[in-house]
C-alpha cells in the first residue's frame, strides 16, 4: 500500500479543531450555555440556581450560573474540563437508565473549547476552608488554585465564540438571544418546581421562582395569576407512563405552540409526537390554527426513553411512541370533558362614554317593524309555519340517546329567556349566570356526536325515493371521484355516472328523506376546498361538513319550545363546549360581570 503524503486526502483532526466542533453541535447559542450550566447545577442537587447573563452594545458579554449543590473536590474541577468526563454515567450499561438531565461529559469542555470559562467551586460539607478555582480558555488550564468561595459551584463564560467567529457572526439580536435564555429557564422551572431560579439581566430580575410542591405556584409566577386560574388539571397513568400537569380551557389559546412545555423524566424538551397527541386530545375543541398552552409532565421508564438522539439533548426518541401518545391524548380529553368549559364573556377595560363612537349599528342584518316611540326599530323575527316544521324535523333527527343523564350533565340547565336575531338563545341559570347559545354551534355539536355515533351503527343509509344527479365540474368530479370511499362509509351511495355526473341513491339517515340536490352539492362544495396546514382525514372532514349542513342554520327563528329541545340535546352530548370546528357553543356572563359592564361594582 502506498502510505506516501502526498496521496492523502483523509487526514486526522489535530484535537483543538475536534472540540471546536463538539463545541459547535453542543453550544449553538448564549442559550445552549445557560442549559447546560442550569442542568449541571440541577443535577448537583442544587436549590437555589441563579443566572446572570451581561450584555454591553447589544452582545451578550457574559454568563453566570451560581448553584448551591454538591460542589466539586480540586481533582473533579479539574477533570470536569476534560472531553467525556462524567459523573453522571460510569459506563454503557448506565445508556439505559439515565435519570440525570446530563451525562455526555461534554458540556463543560464544549463551553470551555470556545470562550473563557472561570469556575469556583467548594465541595459540600467538605469541611474545607477555601474551595478551587480553574481559568479555561480555548480549552486550556491558564489558572488553578485555592480561593474563597462557598458551598457549591459559581461558573462565569465569557468571550463567548471569540475563537470561532463564524458561529458569532449567526448570533441573532440581543433581544432573540434573550427570549431564548428565558425560555429555556422557564422549562427547567416548571420541570423542577421545587428549586428556586433566577434569572436576571444586566442585574434586572427577569424571572424569580420560589421552591414550591405546587407547580401552580410557579406557573403563576412565571406566567401570570391570570393564566394560572384558567387551567385544567390532568391526571393520567398506565403501566407504561403517567401524565400529569396543566392544560388550558379552549377559550386560553395561542397562536403558535410556544406555550406547549413538556417534561419527560425532568428533562424539558421538544417531543413532535407529544406536541401532535395534545393537539389530537383537544380535538374539535380548538379551532383552526390555534394552540392551547400546556404544562405537561410524563414519567416513563428510562429503559423506554432514548434521550441520546440530540447533541445538545433538545429531543428524546420514545421507545412505546404510539402507546405514550396513545395515553397523552386520552389524558388531555379526559381531563377537558371533565371540566366546565363554558368561556366567561371579557368585560370591556375602560367605560363608555358619551361621543364614542365605538357601537355598531346593527339594524342592517335584520327586517324591521317601525312604530315604536323612541324611533328606534326592533327586529322583528318570529317563526314561520314552514320554518317551524323544517326546524321540528331538525330536531327530531338529533334526539341522540348518549347515555348521559340529565343529572350527569357537565353543563347545567338553563331556563330560555328569549331568542336574540335567530342566532343567539338567552338562558339563565339557576346560578344566577346569563348565558348565551349559539344555536347553529350548538346544533353542529350534536350532529357531528350523532353522525360519529351512527359510523357503528348496521343502518346507516337512508335510501332516497328518486336517485339525485349531480353534475359538477371536472376539478370537483376529481375530488369527488377519489372521496367516495369515505362517503360511502358515512352512508352515501353515489355513484360515478360519466362525463362528470354523479348518482346519489342513498344519504346518510342523519339527513332524513332528502329529496334536493342543494344540500349534497353544498358538501361537495367544502369538500373541495383547499385543506388548512393542520389536516385531518377525509372521514373526519366529511363527518363535521355533514353535520354543519345538517344543523339549524344561524338566523332561522325557533319557538321557545323548540329552544328548549335544543339545549336539552346539547346537555346530553359528550363535548356541549364547542362545535365540531371549535368555536364555542355557548359563553357565560356572570352576575358579577354584569355588575361590573355596567358599573354597578
Amino acid at each position: 500500500m502506498n502510505t506516501d503524503k502526498g496521496d492523502r486526502t483523509i487526514h486526522i483532526l489535530d484535537p483543538a479543531t475536534v472540540n471546536k466542533i463538539a463545541a459547535g453541535e453542543v453550544v449553538e447559542r448564549p442559550a445552549s450555555v445557560v442549559k447546560e450550566l442550569v442542568e449541571n447545577a440541577i443535577d448537583a442537587g442544587a436549590q437555589t440556581i441563579r443566572i446572570d447573563v451581561l450584555s454591553s452594545k447589544a452582545l451578550i458579554t457574559g454568563i453566570r450560573v451560581i448553584d448551591n449543590g454538591r460542589g466539586m473536590s480540586p481533582c473533579d474541577a479539574l477533570l470536569a474540563f476534560t472531553p467525556h468526563a462524567t459523573s453522571k454515567i460510569t459506563g454503557i450499561e448506565d445508556l439505559d437508565a439515565i435519570r440525570t438531565l446530563g451525562f455526555r461529559g461534554e458540556a463543560l469542555a464544549s463551553i470551555a473549547a470556545v470562550s473563557r470559562v472561570t469556575l469556583c467551586t467548594k465541595l459540600h460539607k467538605s469541611g474545607a476552608v477555601s474551595g478551587t478555582r480553574v481559568v479555561v480558555e480555548a480549552g486550556e488550564i491558564k489558572e488553578q488554585g485555592e480561593t474563597g468561595t462557598p458551598e457549591g459551584t459559581n461558573i462565569l463564560v465569557q468571550n463567548l465564540f471569540f475563537n470561532t467567529p463564524a458561529r458569532k457572526k449567526f448570533q441573532k439580536t440581543l433581544g432573540t438571544e434573550l427570549a431564548h435564555i428565558t425560555g429555556i429557564i422557564e422549562g427547567l422551572a416548571l420541570a423542577h418546581p421545587e428549586i428556586s431560579v433566577f434569572l436576571n439581566h444586566n442585574g434586572r430580575g427577569v424571572i424569580t421562582t420560589e421552591q414550591s410542591s405546587r407547580l401552580l405556584d410557579t406557573i403563576a409566577r412565571l406566567f401570570g395569576s391570570t393564566i394560572a386560574q384558567d387551567l385544567v388539571p390532568v391526571e393520567y397513568c398506565n403501566p407504561i407512563v403517567s401524565v400529569s400537569g396543566y392544560i388550558s380551557r379552549p377559550a386560553v389559546f395561542r397562536k403558535n405552540a410556544n406555550r406547549i412545555l413538556i417534561s419527560i423524566n425532568g428533562r424539558y424538551v421538544s417531543s413532535p409526537p407529544v406536541n401532535a397527541a395534545i393537539i389530537q386530545g383537544y380535538g374539535t375543541l380548538l379551532s383552526k390554527e390555534r394552540f392551547p398552552v400546556v404544562f405537561l409532565f410524563l414519567e416513563i421508564d428510562p429503559a423506554l426513553v432514548d434521550v441520546n438522539v440530540h447533541p445538545a439533548k433538545k429531543q428524546v426518541r420514545l421507545g412505546p411512541e404510539r402507546e405514550i401518545c396513545t395515553a397523552v391524548r386520552q389524558a388531555i380529553s379526559g381531563a377537558l370533558l371533565k371540566s366546565d368549559l363554558i368561556p366567561a364573556a371579557q368585560v370591556p377595560d375602560h367605560p363608555f362614554s358619551p361621543g364614542q363612537s365605538g357601537h355598531r349599528d346593527t339594524r342592517a342584518s335584520y327586517d324591521f317593524e317601525p312604530g315604536r316611540a323612541d324611533g328606534v326599530s326592533e327586529p322583528a323575527l318570529k317563526p314561520t309555519h314552514a320554518g317551524i316544521i323544517t326546524t321540528d324535523r331538525q330536531l327530531r333527527q338529533s334526539e341522540l340517546p348518549t347515555g348521559i343523564l340529565p343529572d350527569a350533565s357537565i353543563v347545567p340547565e338553563m331556563d330560555v329567556i328569549g331568542q336574540f336575531g335567530g342566532i343567539y338563545i338567552l338562558t339563565s341559570t339557576r346560578s344566577g349566570d346569563l348565558i348565551l347559545v349559539d344555536q347553529h354551534a350548538a346544533h353542529e355539536r350534536i350532529m357531528y356526536e350523532l353522525v360519529s355515533a351512527k359510523r357503528e351503527s348496521a343502518r346507516r343509509s337512508q335510501e332516497l325515493i328518486a336517485p339525485i344527479l349531480l353534475h359538477r365540474s371536472a376539478r370537483d368530479s376529481a375530488v369527488l371521484r377519489e372521496l367516495l370511499p369515505s362517503l360511502a362509509e358515512e352512508g352515501f351511495e353515489i355513484e360515478d355516472f360519466g362525463k362528470d355526473t354523479f348518482l346519489v341513491r342513498a344519504v346518510p339517515v342523519v339527513l332524513g328523506t332528502l329529496e334536493q340536490a342543494d344540500l349534497i352539492n353544498e358538501i361537495v362544495d367544502d369538500l373541495s376546498r383547499e385543506e388548512t396546514p393542520r389536516s385531518v382525514s377525509n372521514r373526519e372532514r366529511i363527518t363535521r361538513i355533514i353535520a354543519c349542513h345538517s344543523a339549524i342554520k344561524a338566523g332561522t327563528a325557533c319557538t321557545q319550545e323548540q329552544c328548549r329541545r335544543l339545549l336539552q340535546q346539547l346537555r346530553l352530548t359528550h363535548n356541549p363546549f364547542s362545535c365540531p370546528h371549535g368555536r364555542p357553543t355557548m359563553v357565560r356572563f356572570t352576575r358579577e360581570q354584569l355588575d361590573a359592564m355596567f358599573k354597578r361594582t
